[in-house]
């Protein structure tokens, strides 16, 4: 069982959860719809991004924007707590890149649609 008392562990406890750490790095981006994350992820169910979110949501990692329109629209953003995340992000792109030989990854974004 992992050390809770591990900062390491306690980390990792929190981002290792499969898309987990693709869903903070589309969110590195900017603020996001679900479906353009969805987008994003290929492969990604509705139903597992939504757990995603709503756990990042509890660990304070994301914050959810709801805007008063009809149709409701609901936005996907990092918190601060998110944001420091990103540092880590951008290290693993890096390893990545230098040492697994993997081409630079984007997340696949759809132009936004003219008003």
């Amino acid at each position: 069982m992992p050390d809770p008392s591990c900062p390491v562990c306690a980390t990792a406890d929190i981002i290792c959860g499969k898309w987990t750490i693709l869903v903070i790095r589309d969110l590195a981006e900017g603020r996001s719809r679900f479906c353009e994350l969805e987008r994003s992820l290929a492969g990604i169910s509705p139903r597992t991004l939504s757990l995603r979110l709503r756990a990042l949501e509890a660990e304070g990692i994301v914050e959810r924007h709801t805007f008063p329109e009809v149709p409701p629209r609901v936005e996907y953003s990092l918190t601060e707590k998110g944001e420091a995340l990103v540092p880590l992000i951008e290290d693993m792109r890096r390893y990545g890149s230098e040492w697994l030989g993997v081409r630079d990854c984007t997340p696949a974004r759809e132009p936004a649609a003219a008003a």
